[in-house]
């Protein structure tokens, strides 16, 4: 919470909407276990927004949602998760590995609509980095605190993701010429860390409500 940091709060990416998407989207999927339902299924049974669910439903078809979680395997897992901001639209779909309790990811699909697409290269350029941006937070980013004082202040303290930790993309661009072209450079980022907590919790069984993700060190 903004009142428990004890330095001044600034804009992050899609300011409020990462964290926010992150309760969402996790509290959905503890919903959807609660109720016995593939996640998949127990949101589009809820979801009567046509545009979310058409970039839910092609990330899932492109991922192969259904073939995949059905499968158990306490090192591997799968996970999804959708979202709204800037009057644009996400889903992804995303498979992780585990291993000694690194949470490692392997694939990402995602499916984007922001209306009219007008040029499709830098649009393109714009979901990757939000992809890439969004494993930092998600996995290991943190500013660490002790006493008042900073604790990793130094870019070597705060691992951003590298070339080695790049997934397997498979970014679709959901384009709607009969729409107005809207935000393109932050909506899809939010829907990042929710789906690799819902890959953990289908992998081990942990549920996650924080970031960065940790898993219990073996």
């Amino acid at each position: 919470m903004p009142s428990e940091s004890p330095m001044r709060q600034g804009s992050y990416r899609a300011l409020a909407a990462t964290a926010n998407n992150f309760a969402r989207e996790a509290f959905m999927d503890e919903l959807a276990a609660a109720a016995g339902r593939d996640p998949l299924e127990f949101r589009l049974a809820h979801l009567d927004n046509p545009r979310l669910r058409a970039v839910l439903e092609t990330a899932a078809k492109r991922f192969d949602w259904t073939g995949r979680v059905g499968k158990k395997d306490p090192a591997v897992g799968v996970g999804l998760a959708c979202g709204t901001e800037k009057g644009s639209y996400v889903a992804a779909c995303v498979e992780i590995a585990i291993q000694r309790s690194v949470i490692s990811v392997r694939r990402v699909a995602e499916v984007f609509e922001c209306g009219a697409v007008l040029n499709p290269d830098n649009l393109l350029a714009q979901v990757q980095g939000c992809i890439l941006m969004g494993l930092g937070p998600a996995l290991r980013e943190e500013m660490r605190f002790e006493k008042g004082r900073v604790l990793n202040a130094s870019f070597a303290g705060c691992p951003v993701p590298r070339f080695q930790d790049v997934p397997e993309l498979d970014i679709h661009l959901l384009d709607r010429p009969d729409l107005a072209s809207v935000g393109g450079g932050e909506t899809p980022i939010v829907a990042v860390a929710p789906a690799i907590a819902g890959a953990v919790f289908h992998a081990t069984g942990q549920r996650i409500r924080q970031m960065p993700i940790r898993l219990p060190t073996a």
